[in-house]
């Protein structure tokens, strides 16, 4: 089989592994008898939405998700809203879901369905604090090469509804909350900020990092920081204590799905990791050394071999911007530190079907692509972050749409050892 055929069936595996479909059935109770409420936000939550009514039937709530990723439910509201910086539309339908969750009594029942893109979505800001503000600092976050567990944590402090606030609206009924985890860890407290768990971090942290990444911070804003409010639910809260949470889809089980369709093509699977970080180039430098030593000893195996890894990357934008994303970004760096191996093809993509700021789920890099183009542009593509602009000139992005489901980044690199003789 083609590489670069092979590379796509991996990444169309990885995508199916977490297709909500396959996932809500198995851990889903029976529809309670009494009022049932459903309510939830991110990328894979109308996917999620209508697997659970393909089980309850027509059901009450409200999901949101981002702008082109609604799907049709019988009963259940899909209401569509900004991401990743947030927007009035999600203010308003994190206010409706707030106020259906309080609501509930101890004899009603509460799902959540919470995927990755929900904490831009469920945007509802704690009082005193304005959307511009909002969307303003989510911008620099977004900038600042912060990880996804420090931009949370900021979010988390200033949020109506993110860091167990939805749990706290919905007590004392019954909770259960079904995840889709698009973090490195599978930390369900990092999973779209942790809407129904407890939050073990402090508004301390929170200035702490906003501190280290040179955050501008509305003097409103930090004054609201200083309240009571600010302050989230700990895990010692009596609001949890009818609460179960479960995590249905991971990255880990992802690239399994994707080395099981290697492994039956006669290629040897290694995988690296589900939860790797770090910037975008330079985790490109380091698969593209151990690529490297796959095609010149044989190590740590040997022959036909694809290297899978997962988990979220960042970028750091210095001056301006170009097009582009994570994966793009992380896949230029690792074409240009493996040059002269000629066999050697790779993908990188977002398993939501879009990084960054464009519409691509990423980019393929194949030898056909090398032979054509020119290193000494690949890297003024790559110093302008525009890595986007340079696999689009070579037909190289990769585009799937919205997959409606996310377990984050996947990444894949074929190479070949050496022939010595």
């Amino acid at each position: 089989m083609h590489a670069g055929l092979l590379l796509k069936d991996m990444f169309d595996a990885a995508i199916a592994a977490a297709d909500p479909f396959r996932t809500v059935a198995p851990n889903l109770p029976r529809k309670p008898k009494g009022r049932a409420v459903v309510v939830g936000a991110g990328k894979a939550s109308a996917r999620m939405a209508q697997a659970v009514e393909a089980c309850w039937g027509e059901c009450e709530g409200i999901v949101v998700v981002p702008y082109g990723s609604a799907l049709p439910c019988r009963g259940i509201r899909i209401v569509e809203a900004s991401h990743p910086v947030p927007d009035a539309a999600g203010e308003r339908a994190s206010g409706e879901i707030l106020s259906l969750l309080a609501e509930l009594s101890e004899d009603d029942f509460a799902l959540f369905l919470i995927s990755g893109g929900g904490s831009s979505l469920l945007s509802r800001p704690l009082d005193g604090v304005v959307l511009a503000d909002k969307q303003a600092v989510n911008r620099q976050l977004l900038m600042s090469g912060a990880s996804i567990d420090e931009m949370n944590v900021v979010r988390k402090h200033l949020s109506a509804t993110k860091g167990g606030r939805l749990a706290a609206a919905a007590a004392p009924a019954t909770m259960l909350t079904l995840a889709i985890s698009d973090v490195p860890g599978d930390d369900v407290s990092t999973i779209a900020s942790g809407p129904t768990v407890p939050d073990s971090s402090t508004v301390c942290d929170a200035k702490q990092i906003i501190e280290r990444y040179g955050l501008k911070l509305p003097q409103q804003m930090m004054a609201v920081l200083e309240t009571p409010q600010a302050a989230t639910p700990e895990a010692d809260s009596a609001v949890f204590e009818r609460s179960e949470v479960k995590i249905i889809s991971t990255a880990q089980a992802s690239l399994e799905a994707a080395a099981a369709v290697a492994r039956k093509a006669g290629v040897t699977p290694v995988i690296l990791g589900d939860a790797i970080e770090g910037e975008a180039r330079e985790v490109g430098k380091v698969m593209a050394g151990i690529a490297s030593q796959v095609h010149l000893h044989g190590q740590p195996v040997a022959g036909r071999v694809v290297l899978i890894s997962g988990g979220e990357t960042t970028v750091t934008v210095q001056g301006d911007a170009g097009k582009g994303g994570r994966n793009s970004e992380f896949l230029l760096s690792l074409a240009l530190a493996c040059w002269n191996i000629p066999e050697l093809s790779a993908i990188s993509c977002d398993t939501d079907g879009r990084d960054g700021s464009e519409f691509n789920a990423g980019a393929l890099w194949l030898p056909e692509h090398r032979q054509i183009a020119n290193r000494n542009e690949a890297l003024d593509f790559l110093s302008r972050h525009d890595a986007f602009s340079f696999f689009k000139r070579y037909e190289a992005i990769v585009m799937t749409g919205p997959t409606h489901t996310n377990v984050n980044d996947f990444r894949a690199i074929y190479v070949e050892t050496r022939d010595e003789g």
